[in-house]
């Protein structure tokens, strides 16, 4: 792939991901059970890094600390936008990233604030990413289905791409 496309496909999984406020992190436990669970989404430009705050000993911490590979999936079934994202999850303690990333509202999980000694960051560098987006309106997703129904070919429902970020 060239790197303007390449650029590109990047440029359009982070202008998909800017649409979330919400996403279910996989992690695996120790006996191979995968564990999801809601995560808020931090307000950046998506450089090829999630972020989300976390406790230091939270159980997302110790399974990715065993079994660094993860998965993000961001779902909005009413805009019709689909995002499987697999990277490797490191813990950050930067107190410099902590006041970058900090919004008041966390102070529900955290009430100490940035004094919290639990309080870092699960950082997951994305390896590859999967999207589909197609249009959100009855009539879109009908147009859609029918370009698909008479091409015989699914790829006519809406967008997907594949981006590899290593």
């Amino acid at each position: 792939m060239a790197n303007t496309e390449h650029a590109e496909e990047v440029k359009k999984l982070a202008s998909l991901m800017k649409e979330f406020r919400f996403v279910m992190l996989t992690t695996v436990e120790d006996d191979g059970v995968l564990h999801s669970r809601p995560m808020a989404t931090q307000n950046v430009e998506f450089d090829g890094d999630l972020w989300f705050f976390t406790g230091a000993h939270s159980p997302k911490v110790w399974e990715s600390d065993h079994h660094p590979q993860v998965n993000v999936a961001f779902s909005n079934p009413e805009k019709n936008t689909y995002i499987s994202a697999s990277g490797t999850a490191t813990l950050v303690r930067d107190k410099q990233k902590l006041q970058e990333y900090w919004k008041p509202i966390y102070k529900t999980f955290f009430p100490k604030g940035l004094e919290d000694p639990e309080l870092s960051l699960l950082k997951v560098t994305v390896e590859k990413a999967e999207y589909w987006d197609s249009p959100s309106t009855a009539l879109g997703r009908a147009f859609n289905f029918a370009r698909a129904y008479v091409a015989k070919d699914p790829g006519k429902l809406g967008e997907h791409g594949k981006v590899d970020l290593k």
